[in-house]
């Protein structure tokens, strides 16, 4: 069945009271993005509330759902058969020949859900509801009506320049259209949980930048190339991703020789958290982003989290899975697609340099009298990790 259109369902812009028009122009300006990806001739408008995509000439539909799944914003894509308005008998035999286009098997139920905007048409709701019922069960004995849980709800409106016919609802990712909530630099590293945050800031409406910290050689190109391919991956929701590549062996050698062995990860962490923190502000990022979880590991406590956050001096840090179960982080990974490519078996360099038994209640202050161990080298170290940044971007 050849579609005209694709109706674009949205839910929390509808809420949005004299900023919805804001919010509707930011989802239609990612729908365009998104579409020219897709060969075909596609016009998208706004219109009464709705957002249409409009397809001309011929079109991979498989395609234009795909893509038009990976678009933060909508709620539901519905498929279209859009008919002129020759009065209702003429409508009946298109709703007639959709029904048995779109459904070979009859043997269904089916309920007839029918809508006007224009109401000079010759029947209202009501009696188009029972008149396409009688003449769809006329045509088609084998069907039934079920008005509670029917197998399809087929759904007629008729607007003021057109009628849409459709019966399928396509989920969508839901959440705000990009652009709509300013940007974000993601910590992203090679395991399960950045990636997720990532995607899960963005479904907010947050455009990323990420930043990656490289240790060679005690971590590989491979393990680099990991984190491209996640930033990749997860740039078909978030759009481009600028990623941000620093060495940061040196650091970790100066704190592993330096810094008591039980506090590494924290004062680690640390330095992570100052140096995204000057690039976040450098790329006019209004906070960073981590995959962080309450009590997943030991550099994740409530205590080893105040003395992260505490590196910071400007920007908040947020952390989209604070209170997720491992399984829940896991299961939206495998639904975006980034799971195989974080379970690969390239470390990354906060695994390399992990204490035997770290410390899990870390105090701030004696975190702070630690770090002062480091107070002859570690501004050269970080001027240096600032040079070695590499910028790629993943799209």
């Amino acid at each position: 069945m050849k579609f005209h259109a694709f109706l674009i369902k949205y839910a929390e812009i509808a809420i949005k009271g004299n900023n919805r028009k804001y919010f509707e122009d930011a989802l239609v300006k990612q729908i365009r993005f998104h579409l020219r990806k897709v060969e075909g001739e596609f016009a998208v408008s706004k219109t009464q509330g709705r957002v249409y995509v409009e397809a001309a000439g011929d079109y991979d539909t498989d395609e234009v759902i795909e893509e038009l799944q990976h678009v933060f914003g909508i709620l539901w894509i519905c498929p279209v058969v859009r008919v002129e308005d020759h009065g209702f008998k003429d409508l009946s035999e298109k709703v007639l020949r959709f029904m048995d286009e779109a459904y070979p098997d009859k043997h269904l139920s089916f309920k007839v859900e029918c809508r006007r905007t224009r109401k000079n048409f010759e029947l209202n709701s009501q009696e188009m509801n029972a008149e396409l019922g009688h003449d769809i069960l006329e045509a088609f004995p084998e069907m039934r009506v079920d008005v509670h849980h029917p197998d399809v709800l087929l759904r007629v409106e008729v607007r003021e320049d057109f009628i849409n016919i459709y019966s399928k609802e396509i989920r969508g990712q839901g959440g705000m259209p990009l652009g709509t909530s300013g940007k974000a630099m993601l910590l992203l590293s090679g395991g399960i949980d950045s990636p997720v945050a990532g995607y899960m800031i963005s479904k907010r409406g947050v455009f990323i930048d990420a930043v990656y910290f490289h240790a060679p050689p005690y971590t590989s190109d491979r393990a680099k190339q990991k984190v491209v391919d996640l930033a990749r991956i997860i740039s078909r929701y978030t759009g481009p991703v600028r990623l941000h590549v620093i060495n940061f062996t040196d650091i970790q050698l100066a704190i592993y020789e330096k810094c008591p062995h039980d506090e590494l990860t924290i004062i680690m962490r640390r330095y992570m958290m100052k140096i995204a923190e000057k690039i976040a502000l450098d790329s006019e990022c209004e906070c960073l982003v981590t995959g962080e979880s309450i009590g997943q590991v030991a550099s994740q406590t409530m205590q080893s989290l105040l003395c992260t956050n505490a590196a910071c001096g400007s920007l908040p840090v947020y952390r989209p899975l604070i209170a997720f179960d491992k399984n829940d982080i896991v299961e939206i990974s495998e639904r975006i697609g980034t799971y195989e490519t974080s379970i690969l078996p390239y470390e990354d360099c906060c695994t390399i340099f992990v204490a035997k038994h770290p410390v899990t209640k870390p105090r701030l202050a004696v975190i702070e009298k630690s770090e002062e161990k480091l107070s002859d080298v570690i501004d050269g170290l970080m001027e240096e990790a600032f040079a070695s940044d590499e910028v790629i971007l993943c799209q």
